[in-house]
């Protein structure tokens, strides 16, 4: 809205329907206190002001509207018949206006100053606009910052703290695991040995009698794996530093333990060159024994057991990674021949105490795979399988190389 200012009616009206014929909005007042009453209460975008009037003139009102921090921004135009020489001009701009227009005005020219007037004043409000939603989006972001800062910091504190407590924790547990593993084992052999001995010095002429002692001292046998197991399983939580480790010395190694195995089940093992990791060689060797364990545990009835350890470099920590001779990673299959198992229970084999075979034909714990698991995730490694019921199995780790 345009305000003008002007102590004679006949010019008001005829400056008033010039503005109005352009679609302009506007607002009169017939003197300089009229003026700033109206100026305090409504926002105006220009100002058309007469110089010479009764009381307040035009120049006394700028200057106080330049004073005020609300309305030092209004632009305002000058008209005037009678003030036109130069010094008044230059009061007119020294005192804060935007345009000085002497009489006779010449309509078209100032309905396009007043226009463009217009249109700067409301580029301003929306820079201004825009300047403080800035202005306030930068206080609440940096305000979050903080917080999240504050956040961040407490939060490295607790894990700090927690981290601490689950070292010592995890310490306490290694140390009671080892007592628990020496006090439960030796009760254990202490069964198996006088069970034995009742045996072999009583119940030589009891079948019903040798067959409950056989019974038992399988049992006590399953028991001490079980300790075993677990406690192998307990280790894999201390801190031990990795080294560089050629994994077909620990694979020649594996097999090796599995020579008398392997000749009794007449299995074939087809191996390819294995590539150097970086890691912690016997957990590697744990992982090797129970993959090569299992494809040899669960052979089923084939005559002839196959089972095929092959490796190959790909691009990256993904299953299904292309090959890639210059990629950063490994992927280790070991497949068999054996009975094989239904994809639908994959979740479950990998997970402490779960079997998925009948432990009267299969003897085990549940844990190898577990343990499996829990050292390819402590090398920042991944572990899956494919398999189907009676087409044998293919475990796939993948590994950083170096």
């Amino acid at each position: 809205m345009v305000l003008i200012v002007d102590d004679i009616q006949a010019n008001i009206i005829a400056l008033k329907k010039t503005l109005e014929l352009h679609n302009i909005d506007v607002d009169t007042a017939e003197s300089g206190e009229e003026a700033l009453k109206k100026i305090l209460k409504t926002d105006y975008c220009l100002i058309i002001m007469d110089v010479q009037m009764p009381g307040l003139d035009g120049f006394e009102v700028v200057k106080i509207l330049s004073g005020n921090k609300r309305t030092k921004d209004i632009p305002v135009i000058f008209l005037s018949a009678l003030n036109i020489e130069k010094k008044y001009i230059f009061k007119g701009y020294e005192t804060g206006a935007v345009e000085y227009i002497t009489k006779p005005v010449d309509s078209d020219l100032l309905i396009l100053k007043v226009k463009t007037f217009i249109k700067l004043y409301e580029q301003q409000r929306e820079l201004k606009a825009t300047k403080d939603l800035l202005s306030k989006e930068i206080k609440i972001r940096k305000e979050a910052q903080d917080n999240l800062e504050i956040k961040i910091a407490e939060r490295t504190k607790e894990l700090v703290q927690k981290n601490e407590e689950l070292e010592l924790r995890n310490h306490e547990l290694q140390q009671f695991s080892w007592v628990v593993s020496h006090d439960l084992n030796e009760p254990i052999r202490k069964i198996q040995i006088f069970i034995k001995i009742i045996k072999d010095l009583y119940l030589k002429a009891d079948e019903k009698g040798v067959d409950y002692v056989d019974r038992t001292i399988k049992s006590a046998e399953r028991m001490q794996t079980l300790i075993t197991d677990l406690l192998a399983y307990s280790r894999l939580s201390s801190q031990v530093k990795p080294e560089t480790t050629d994994l077909n010395i620990v694979l020649q190694e594996v097999l090796s333990d599995f020579d008398y195995l392997i000749e009794r089940k007449n299995a074939v093992i087809k191996t390819t060159e294995l590539p150097i990791v970086s890691s912690i060689p016997s957990q590697m060797r744990q992982v090797f024994q129970n993959l090569i364990g299992n494809a040899l545990k669960f052979s089923g009835a084939v005559s002839e057991p196959k089972i095929e350890i092959t490796s190959e470099i790909i691009a990256e920590k993904d299953f299904d990674s292309p090959v890639d001779s210059n990629g950063k990673f490994c992927r280790i299959t070991v497949k068999d021949n054996g009975i094989g198992f239904d994809e639908i229970y994959l979740d479950r084999i990998f997970i402490i105490f779960q079997s998925l075979n009948d432990r009267q034909t299969y003897e085990g714990t549940g844990i190898g795979l577990a343990i499996a698991k829990k050292i390819i995730d402590k090398h920042n490694g991944l572990i899956t399988a494919k398999s189907k019921p009676g087409e044998g199995a293919s475990f796939i780790i993948i590994l950083p190389s170096i």
